[in-house]
């Protein structure tokens, strides 16, 4: 591959025969070599006027990682970064507003707490399907036009939400929009597979800003319609409107993955593609590859059918488990900590003016907020401390203080108060912090082929926890047993967790099992490079030896 395309009087050139070829390292020949004969069949050259200097032509065959690499990152991945980012606040916002919605409705339309209960988990049960539907998709015909019918989706039947009157249809409507939330993994994935591994970690973990934003946003949206005497059905309609945007960008902006063109063999395609974003990074795409010859872009090593028995062959049996068994821990836990809050933080006593309840809106925020400290966290240490390690401490601080926070609820005087602030504001920023991780790991350890696939597949599980979840948290069961239950599940996602690969500084689709199953010719760390190992009290079983051979841990 040419190195330099610049052309200097001056510049010495240097050649490294191979055989009966001569490659040219500098893209320079000056005419001195004995190997400089015009009739060679190793040289396609092109006379420049500078001099005599004459330049190399050659066909260059690049790994679609290394054209990643030379695009560069800049405007071109922050549009799709607030394309993404956008879908990301919409799916926030759509989950946050459900810990409103059920215990108005339950007030208004005098629904009993089963009834109350199945409107959170219907959305949970749409989800599931989505994400397994949803994502298959985007690896079979393509991840653009998914994230698109995704998005579209939401915005549909999340405004048709605010016309519903009666408790089937809502439970329907909101069925549906979990539907469409359950494709926002593709996006997701898109991001992932447009930026070079040095920039993918931080670039992933800002989709979360505007998780945060959404998340942050429907307090206040609810303080501004029902809180203030208005309709929840403004409130549905304000909601919906983050992912009439994101639809909007997506058609303007998002490109289909060069990824996933040149795992179907549309290698053209890819690279008119690449090419584009390297003229929006500010680079020039016409020659940055080429230098006057043609490019051919190269598939993963490792090509694989994107079906959902793939997960389980030998090569992928113990990382999808692993996988499961985090992500079904993450949505119960995520979930269980927002409606536990809403729950502590909830009066049961109505409104005098109207029949819906009244919520300490100011600890409701403060406790989302805390996504932007958990955030900033995670984006300061993931690319020093580790996906892994990230992920073991924040669930396992995580279930403490949500423990803590579900104790000190049996109390309510106004110190205890403070202190409930506290420990939801650190619950809170725990669980961001974790989940980010578990997002960015599971986007960067499945190969392209797999990669929508095994990520909505491992997302499914999570709705699978989150539906479950209302079902204890809505009911009669004590806050001290909910909080003796998602200690109990913190801690079996941080052993899971703790099993996952290590992907920090790795190109897509690197990943161990034992024995190394690279999708590039990149040396992959070991994960026991990671510090975490040195601190946990406890044996979690297999780890990998420096030549990544697994040693049990004692």
């Amino acid at each position: 591959r040419l190195k330099n395309h610049s052309i200097s009087k001056q510049k010495v050139t240097e050649y490294e025969s191979m055989g009966e070829q001569t490659v040219l390292k500098d893209g320079i020949h000056d005419g001195t070599s004995s190997n400089s004969d015009p009739n060679n069949p190793s040289f396609n050259k092109k006379q420049m006027s500078d001099g005599g200097i004459e330049t190399c032509k050659e066909d260059i065959v690049i790994s679609i990682d290394d054209a990643i690499e030379e695009m560069g990152c800049g405007k071109f991945q922050i549009l799709i970064l607030i394309s993404a980012g956008l879908c990301t606040l919409a799916d926030a916002m759509e989950i946050t507003i459900l810990s409103f919605l059920s215990p108005i409705l339950r007030a208004e339309w005098n629904l009993s707490a089963a009834q109350s209960a199945s409107i959170t988990s219907s959305v949970f049960a749409g989800q599931f399907v989505g994400t397994l539907m949803l994502g298959r998709l985007g690896d079979k015909v393509g991840r653009r036009p998914i994230y698109l019918i995704a998005a579209s989706i939401i915005v549909v039947f999340g405004v048709l939400t605010a016309f519903t009157t009666e408790f089937v249809s809502l439970v329907a409507m909101r069925a549906l929009v979990g539907f469409g939330v359950g494709g926002t993994t593709v996006p997701f994935d898109i991001l992932a597979e447009f930026l070079p591994a040095k920039q993918r970690g931080k670039y992933l973990l800002y989709t979360y800003f505007f998780w945060t934003a959404g998340s942050m946003a429907v307090p206040v949206l609810g303080y501004l319609s029902f809180g203030s005497g208005k309709s929840w059905q403004l409130f549905v309609l304000l909601c919906a409107i983050p992912c009439s945007l994101s639809v909007i960008c997506g058609l303007l902006f998002v490109p289909e993955s060069p990824r996933w063109l040149v795992s179907k063999g549309r290698e053209e395609e890819a690279l008119a593609i690449l090419r584009e974003g390297a003229i929006t990074n500010g680079r020039n795409g016409d020659y940055l590859w080429s230098g006057g010859g043609s490019v051919k872009l190269i598939k993963e090593q490792v090509q694989e059918e994107s079906n959902f028995a793939v997960l389980f062959q030998p090569k992928w049996r113990r990382l999808t488990l692993l996988l499961w068994a985090v992500w079904f821990g993450f949505g119960f836990g995520y979930y269980g900590i927002i409606l536990t809050i809403t729950r502590v933080f909830e009066d049961d006593s109505n409104n005098s003016n109207t029949n819906v309840p009244e919520f300490d809106f100011v600890a409701i925020f403060i406790s989302c907020s805390a996504e932007l400290v958990g955030l900033f966290l995670v984006i300061n240490t993931v690319d020093r401390l580790g996906r892994v390690q990230s992920q073991v401490w924040s669930y396992l601080l995580a279930g403490m203080f949500v423990f803590l926070l579900s104790n000190f609820s049996l109390n309510n005087d106004s110190l205890s108060r403070v202190f409930l602030t506290f420990f939801a504001f650190m619950a809170r920023s725990f669980e961001m912090g974790a989940s980010c991780m578990t997002w960015v790991c599971t986007a960067e350890v499945l190969s392209t082929e797999i990669r929508t696939t095994g990520h909505s597949a491992a997302n499914a599980l999570a709705r699978v926890g989150g539906f479950i979840c209302p079902y204890l948290i809505g009911s009669d069961v004590s806050l001290a047993t909910i909080g003796w239950v998602m200690l109990g599940i913190h801690i079996g996602v941080t052993i899971c967790s703790f099993h996952l690969p290590e992907t920090k500084g790795l190109a897509l689709g690197i990943h161990h099992d034992g024995d190394r199953h690279d999708t590039t010719d990149s040396q992959a760390p070991s994960p026991h490079d990671s510090t975490v190992w040195n601190y946990l009290p406890f044996n979690l079983g297999t780890s990998w030896d420096a030549e990544n051979r697994p040693r049990k841990i004692t």
